[in-house]
């Protein structure tokens, strides 16, 4: 059935062809196919990452880490699931083993934050909080999760992915999903909430 599409010149390709059809053409020799795919999903794979480290020096390299794992997998892929989701595990596997290989210590630069694992808050008189816009606070807040929790408000709040998308990404149940966000969602009021009323 793609025997035709073997030997195509990357040049036929229009740009509107679905992931489905540019992967069939990767798993059938086209090798050119890779590269729409790439073009189409790296912002999002980007935003993912930068969503969960709030490092810019790391989300270049991750990233280029994280196509190189999917096209080194997209032989093996199987149509069970849609091409992002697939994608996601891939880029929420490697950060998960970029963040065991870090220290908390460099990747939470807020000792306060590091250590609120009981749910204490971080007030607003913190001077690591203070002079921050709402989007630095989210970032801030962010980072004071644990990486499960963390993981799963960045994939429903911030990528829009269903429960179903996440229990695939995260391969875990859908119980467990929302569990990890009904926490994570909690925690991020603990921190957040008195800083943002001085806004």
């Amino acid at each position: 059935m793609y025997g035709s599409v073997i030997h195509a010149d990357f040049s036929t390709l229009t740009g509107e062809e679905s992931d489905d059809y540019l992967v069939r053409r990767f798993q059938h020799g086209d090798k050119g196919a890779f590269r729409p795919l790439v073009e189409r999903h790296q912002e999002r794979v980007r935003n993912l990452i930068h969503s969960i480290f709030q490092d810019p020096d790391i989300v270049d390299d991750l990233a280029q880490d994280v196509f190189i794992r999917l096209y080194e997998a997209l032989d093996r892929f199987r149509f069970e699931s849609s091409l992002s989701t697939f994608l996601y595990r891939i880029a929420v596997n490697r950060s998960r083993d970029e963040l065991r290989h870090r220290r908390s210590s460099r990747f939470l630069p807020f000792h306060d934050v590091l250590h609120a694992e009981n749910g204490d808050s971080v007030h607003a008189s913190d001077p690591a909080a203070e002079g921050m816009e709402s989007s630095e606070l989210v970032d801030f807040g962010l980072r004071s999760l644990p990486e499960k929790l963390r993981i799963a408000i960045v994939l429903k709040d911030m990528e829009g992915l269903s429960y179903e998308e996440m229990a695939q990404t995260m391969n875990c149940r859908i119980g467990t999903v929302k569990s990890r966000l009904a926490r994570g969602r909690q925690r991020l009021r603990q921190v957040l909430g008195p800083m943002m009323e001085d806004l």
